[in-house]
């Protein structure tokens, strides 16, 4: 049977004024006593839900963790990710995350829409003025970890990125809202990072940066430590951004990035709807993206990929490691009041092939100059998409010669799809 207790037990004070920091150490610490027994809750009164009250909380496995904040002081560092070689902003060391965990399972952060505030613009303003030593904090990180749920919470003004699931499986996340000023640096939503069996569902995101970005390590680090990211589900997401993408895969794919579904996915006023980013050096793939069902209202750019995106670790990544980028499929995807449609940047001599639209209706701002398709280095097929991809590259129809070049369109690859996310422990 799984415990529960509350932290008003091991002394917070919910005033508001409390540093209760040792509070949820000491919690934490009792409940892991449960691991063997079923897990262990801890549950967080309301009172505490708006309070500032704890700098970071380190997670044990089998433990529910219901609705808490944190303050900013004395932030503790943890050793970079064996697959960046360096802090993400910085070299060297990073600052650990306000709920941070590693070689877990079973672990749900959850709560009836409480609130989980980052207090990052504090954070942001010493970044802005390069007041930093390191890597700023993601609100959760947790790493090798089997079993986990993050649902039913809003998340507020991350110091970095929100929720890093990294070398994670068996990931679900779920009615969330995260929010961010439009303005505020790399505050990205969701970013599962060299994870497999991931789920993402009904969140609505608005924030200064991508607002799901799929990761899989950095240069020559990622590819050494090959860990990528594959089986990756995206449904029923809405949101803005004004700086980003709604969803990008990338730049950091040097691990890979594989078999991953977006389906019903909304934007509106926002910078790019989807990008695939990546870079000589990178190496690594992004393979086999299915895309369906998304609708854009106001948005610069609908689909872009950029091959020279640039950002390394450091001096020693290998030019000539080049990415693999090959079939990708656009599917039922409409947008209104569009900047450009598409704008798609291979690599010279690394040519992103087989990359497909079907069903593509992106009506263009009348007022708009620029050509609705710009392609270079990119080659695919493409049927019932205005307006018209003028591209020499894209001049071949998808049906009925090359319709299994395109992922996603042949039985068996619906096949896959349906099979992801279904582990007894999702389902549980």
């Amino acid at each position: 049977m799984c415990s529960c207790v509350s932290i008003t037990e091991f002394g917070a004070v919910g005033d508001g004024v409390t540093l209760n920091t040792k509070a949820f150490q000491n919690a934490l610490f009792y409940l892991n006593s449960f691991s063997d027994k079923g897990g262990a809750k801890l549950f967080v009164p309301a009172v505490f839900h708006q309070n500032t009250f704890c700098y970071y909380i380190t997670m044990t496995s089998l433990i529910k963790l219901k609705c808490l904040s944190q303050s900013s002081e004395n932030w503790p560092v943890v050793d970079p990710l064996p697959s960046y070689g360096r802090g993400r902003e910085l070299p060297g060391r990073r600052h650990r995350s306000l709920i941070y965990g590693q070689n877990l399972t079973d672990v749900v952060i959850t709560g009836e829409n409480g609130t989980i505030d980052g207090q990052g613009s504090v954070w942001w303003d010493w970044f802005r003025n390069g007041e930093l030593n390191y890597t700023r904090p993601h609100i959760v990180e947790l790493i090798n970890t089997t079993g986990l749920i993050i649902s039913n919470l809003t998340f507020l003004n991350s110091p970095f990125w929100n929720i890093h699931p990294v070398y994670c499986r068996d990931v679900l996340v779920k009615n969330l809202t995260i929010l961010a000023p439009l303005d505020s640096p790399n505050t990205d939503g969701v970013d599962p990072d060299s994870s497999t069996n991931v789920c993402i569902e009904d969140c609505y995101i608005v924030t200064g940066d991508d607002l799901v970005s799929i990761k899989s390590g950095w240069d020559e680090y990622g590819i050494s430590y090959a860990k990528p990211s594959s089986k990756i589900k995206i449904n029923r997401l809405t949101g803005q951004t004004t700086s980003s993408s709604g969803i990008a895969i990338g730049s950091e794919m040097s691990g890979g990035v594989s078999d991953i579904y977006i389906k019903d996915l909304h934007l509106f006023n926002s910078n790019t709807g989807i990008r695939i980013k990546t870079s000589p050096g990178r190496g690594g793939y992004v393979r086999n993206v299915h895309v369906s069902n998304v609708k854009f209202h106001n948005v610069q750019k609908a689909i872009r990929f950029t091959g020279k995106y640039g950002e390394h670790p450091d001096e020693n990544f290998d030019p000539k490691a080049l990415p693999v980028i090959e079939k990708i499929t656009f599917e039922n995807v409409n947008g209104e009041d569009i900047g450009v449609a598409g704008l798609l940047e291979g690599i010279e001599g690394d040519e992103f092939k087989n990359i497909c639209f079907l069903n593509v209706t992106l009506i263009v701002k009348k007022n708009s100059k620029k050509a609705p398709w710009k392609c270079s280095h990119v080659r695919g097929y493409s049927q019932w998409v205005s307006p018209e991809i003028t591209c020499d590259s894209f001049g071949e129809n998808i049906f009925p010669e090359h319709s299994s070049d395109c992922f996603g369109l042949s039985e068996n690859d619906l096949e896959k799809s349906s099979g992801l996310s279904r582990s007894p422990w999702l389902l549980s």
